[in-house]
């Protein structure tokens, strides 16, 4: 069993690669943040599958709230600035 999870977090980290070229060449900021928001969801369950690997899923729990709640307060923080006007305009 620990094989089908170490398998599926192998994947789910070639996975992450899709997001990360939209990252790196998004045509506006808006895809970049989007991309960047994709990457954090499919991060958040590869370190559960890595405590579920370990045998640790509590310790790990733990850490993935905190990683959800910052890159959910981080994207809030991007979108207002950006929604405020105070951003230029895309390059």
């Amino acid at each position: 069993m620990t094989a089908f999870f170490l398998y599926s977090a192998v994947i789910l980290t070639v996975i992450i690669s899709v997001p990360l070229i939209r990252v790196v060449k998004g045509p506006t900021v808006y895809d970049r943040l989007v991309g960047a928001n994709a990457i954090a969801t499919k991060t958040i369950v590869l370190i559960c599958l890595i405590g579920i690997i370990y045998n640790r899923i509590d310790m790990f729990i733990d850490i993935t709230l905190a990683y959800a709640i910052l890159g959910f307060i981080g994207s809030l923080i991007i979108a207002k600035y950006f929604t405020s006007g105070r951003a230029d305009s895309d390059e």
